[in-house]
């Protein structure tokens, strides 16, 4: 499995099509990994991009880090990426928790981003959906199963969900990844969102509970494009080829060679 070394930790990482002259991004959702992307998602954008993957800290295959969870830090992960694969600019996709680190590093560093893609980005001030982090309690994780399957109608491998939720307690347990989601409530209210340039793609569910969110930021990106496909939260799963196809038509409006 390719891994880079950033900050003295192991990223790993996924390329598809090294070849193509523009790359796209994809960053995943909280408690989850880069195949999020990888066996549906991916191949369609890598018919014309480059794509790469990775799995933030502590999940996945990268290394587990204690600390380090607020946007900002999750941005230089990004840009420190970018850098050591020797990517100037970037088309810019996430997803979820994902999607705000995306969100967050196309305001600290636009111009390494040339577009802006994000997928059910929560509003982290809007405490029913950010409650969801305290839904994964331990109790939560013993009915894990049921409840991913009846979601996102994805069957995983026994050996896979023990992973999965050894991942999740380490996170609950031994991180920071908590108490840093609590001090950025006031993100969508604080930050410059007005200042965003370049041209933002918005898709959310039609039965999300994430659905404001959107709409929110659909109000205060100036270049903003918002629609919605049938599903919920878990969209990327349900609907992995339209999100695919909404990202690709996304890009061939910008002119680009799709």
């Amino acid at each position: 499995m390719p891994h880079i070394k950033i900050q003295n930790r192991e990223i790993h990482i996924q390329e598809l099509n090294k070849t193509s002259p523009q790359t796209i991004v994809l960053i995943h959702g909280m408690f989850s990994n880069l195949s999020v992307y990888y066996f549906r998602i991916a191949p369609l954008l890598a018919k014309y991009f480059h794509v790469v993957m990775y799995d933030l800290k502590s999940h996945g295959l990268s290394s587990q880090v204690d600390s380090g969870y607020r946007f900002n830090d999750m941005s230089n992960d990004l840009i420190g990426l970018l850098d050591a694969l020797k990517l100037e600019d970037i088309h810019l996709v996430g997803y979820s928790f994902g999607g705000l680190v995306a969100l967050n590093t196309c305001l600290t560093h636009p111009d390494r981003i040339n577009s802006l893609s994000l997928i059910e980005a929560p509003d982290p001030g809007d405490r029913k959906t950010m409650d969801i982090i305290d839904i994964y309690s331990k109790e939560f994780l013993e009915h894990y199963i049921q409840n991913f399957t009846d979601t996102t109608k994805v069957k995983m491998g026994k050996r896979q969900l023990e992973k999965n939720h050894r991942m999740y307690q380490y996170l609950f347990d031994r991180t920071s990844i908590k108490k840093d989601m609590e001090r950025e409530v006031d993100y969508f209210s604080k930050s410059p969102l007005n200042s965003i340039m370049k041209k933002t793609l918005l898709i959310y569910g039609s039965e999300s509970n994430c659905l404001e969110a959107g709409r929110y930021l659909a109000r205060h990106i100036g270049n903003a494009e918002f629609t919605t496909l049938q599903g919920d939260h878990n969209l990327p799963m349900q609907a992995p080829e339209l999100v695919a196809d909404k990202v690709l038509d996304f890009l061939v409006k910008q002119h680009l060679p799709v």
